[in-house]
């Protein structure tokens, strides 16, 4: 159904654009929560809330073309995964080290030179999601935000109200992370 239709319904029969809303776009918001929030039962409510938020502020939405709707969801969804996570009353970036071990900023080494080499058609969307929900909660979400959302230094630092430079930081040593973690899956595999 097309994005379109789903907002006519909204104006007429709002049961049945919620069942469609829901039908096209719940897996993707869904997708969304977990980018940000490890906990399911966290997730779950996140959801639940992106989806009231949306069903309530339908009629602010003005549908701009294919793809509107959907991107207006999402990033209704990404400020309720962020405001989950400042409700917690600790900013995520305070949170980096809990339960984890990480590795200084000199042994990370550079991001870059971990990846060349690596040949990522080897690795399935499931494995790199799940690489990136382990991420410490304040480089998760300065990963999403930057390499998904496509938000810049400046936004992110705005959102999670911290500097552009330590945005910046937490970016690059979450890529290094993640680069050196997608070194040690393609060895194992290789050795399998």
């Amino acid at each position: 159904m097309s994005e379109e239709k789903i907002v006519r319904m909204f104006s007429s029969d709002a049961d049945s654009a919620m069942e469609n809303f829901y039908a096209v776009y719940s897996g993707y918001l869904a997708g969304i929560c977990s980018r940000y929030i490890q906990d399911s039962d966290r997730r779950k409510d996140i959801l639940q809330e992106s989806l009231i938020k949306i069903f309530t502020q339908i009629g602010r939405f003005r549908y701009m073309g294919e793809g509107s709707l959907k991107a207006w969801a999402a990033r209704i969804t990404v400020n309720e995964a962020l405001q989950e996570l400042r409700r917690e009353g600790r900013s995520p970036l305070s949170r980096m080290s809990e339960g984890m071990d990480l590795p200084s900023e000199d042994s990370l080494g550079d991001s870059e030179r971990l990846c060349k080499g690596l040949d990522l058609d080897k690795v399935d969307a499931g494995t790199l999601s799940d690489m990136i929900s382990r991420l410490p909660a304040g480089y998760r979400a300065v990963f999403n935000l930057y390499a998904i959302e496509g938000k810049s230094h400046k936004e992110i630092a705005d959102i999670l109200g911290i500097r552009p430079n330590t945005s910046a930081s937490q970016y690059h040593r979450a890529k290094a992370l993640l680069a050196r973690w997608l070194s040690d899956y393609l060895k194992k595999k290789e050795n399998e």
